[in-house]
C-alpha cells in the first residue's frame, strides 16, 4: 500500500482495481500528474491505511503498465504476482513488471520504500543494461547483508534527489534522477539476474534428484507427493523444476516414464498384458489398460498387435 502523500498511486481517476463488472483485469496506468515535477518515476514510504485510490482497493487482481520495486523494512508479507504467491520478509525486494498481474495482500502490513518507474524514462540503453524487462527472473528478491546495504544507500540517494527539486533547474534534476536510477538499478539488475541463475541451477539439481528417483522407483511408485517427500522438497518446488526442465508436469513426467516401460514390454516380450499392468505399477489389468489408452490412444492388445 504505498503512501499517497508521497505521489505513489494511480491517478484518481484510476477505477476499480481489479476484476470489473465484465470480469476484466483493470489495467493502472503511471501516475505521471502525480509524480514530483512530472517526470517518469516516484519514491515514496510504503504504509497502512493507503490505497492506490479510493475506488481501486489494492487486494483486487490488477495489471500496471509500469515498473515496482518495493524495498521492505518489515514483514511477513504475502503478495501474488502472476498467480504465484511470494512471502517477503524485512530486506527482502519485490520487483514488479508492467504488465504482470499482481495482487495485494489484505493482511500484510507494508513497511519500506516503494519505487515506480514509467515505460520510456530511461534511455534504451539503460533499459538494455539493466534487464528492465527481463521476466524470466524471480520477482522476490534476497539481497546479502553487503548487497542489501549498498541497494538501500542507492535507493536512499535516489530519494533525496527526487524530493530535491530546489537546488537544480528541471531538465539537469531529470538527468540527475535518470544518472542515479541507473546506478539503482544496475545493482538490482545484478541481484535479480544473479538469483534467477540460482534459480536455474536449483532447477536443474531438483529435476536431476527427481529424475533419477523416477527412473529408480516408477514401477511402484506414481505419486508425486511421494517423490517430493522423499526427496525433502516440497510439491510447489518439485512442480517449478521439472516444469522448468522438461516443460511438464511431474506426474506428467511419471506417466511418460511408466507409458515407456509399457511400451518396451509389450514389443519385447511375450507376457500377458496383465503381467505387463503388474509391472508398471498396476496390478489391476482393467485399470493398466484404461491407463495405457488414454495416454496413447491405444488399448495395450492393439498397441501389441500393431507392432507383430
Amino acid at each position: 500500500m504505498a503512501d499517497e502523500a508521497a505521489g505513489t498511486g494511480p491517478p484518481p481517476n484510476a477505477g476499480d482495481g481489479g476484476d470489473g463488472d465484465d470480469g476484466a483485469i483493470r489495467t493502472f496506468p503511471f501516475p505521471v500528474e502525480l509524480a514530483v515535477g512530472g517526470v517518469g518515476m516516484q519514491i515514496g514510504s510504503m504504509g497502512t491505511g493507503h490505497t492506490w485510490h479510493s475506488d481501486a482497493p489494492l487486494h483486487r487482481v490488477h495489471r500496471i503498465d509500469f515498473h515496482v520495486v518495493m524495498l521492505f523494512t518489515g514483514g511477513p508479507v504475502r503478495h501474488m504476482v502472476d498467480f504465484a504467491e511470494y512471502e517477503a520478509h524485512a530486506g527482502d525486494l519485490l520487483w514488479i513488471r508492467p504488465g504482470q498481474v499482481h495482487r495485494f495482500s489484505r493482511a500484510g502490513e507494508y513497511r519500506g520504500t516503494v519505487l515506480t518507474m514509467q515505460p520510456g524514462f530511461l534511455p534504451r540503453a539503460t533499459v538494455e543494461a539493466t534487464g528492465l524487462y527481463r521476466y524470466d527472473v524471480p520477482p522476490l528478491l534476497h539481497p546479502g547483508e553487503s548487497q542489501l546495504a549498498a541497494l538501500r544507500a542507492a535507493l536512499a540517494q535516489l530519494r533525496r534527489e527526487y524530493e530535491d527539486t530546489t537546488t537544480l533547474p528541471p531538465a539537469p534534476h531529470t538527468a540527475v534522477l535518470r544518472h542515479t536510477l541507473t546506478a539503482f538499478l544496475l545493482r538490482l539488475s545484478h541481484l535479480a539476474t544473479s538469483s534467477a541463475e540460482a534459480v536455474r541451477r536449483q532447477a536443474d539439481t531438483t529435476f536431476t534428484l527427481f529424475r533419477d528417483a523416477v527412473e529408480k522407483d516408477f514401477a511402484t511408485n506414481h505419486s508425486v507427493s511421494a517423490y517430493a517427500d522423499a526427496l525433502g522438497y516440497s510439491r510447489r518446488t518439485l512442480v517449478r523444476a521439472v516444469r522448468a526442465a522438461t516443460g511438464e508436469t511431474p506426474k506428467g513426467f511419471i506417466d511418460k516414464r511408466v507409458i515407456l516401460e509399457a511400451k518396451r514390454l509389450l514389443a519385447h516380450t511375450d507376457l500377458p498384458i496383465g503381467r505387463v499392468g503388474a509391472a508398471v505399477g498396476f496390478p489391476d489389468a482393467a485399470n493398466f489398460s484404461k491407463f495405457f489408452q488414454l495416454h496413447t490412444g491405444q488399448t495395450p492388445v492393439g498397441f501389441r498387435a500393431e507392432l507383430g
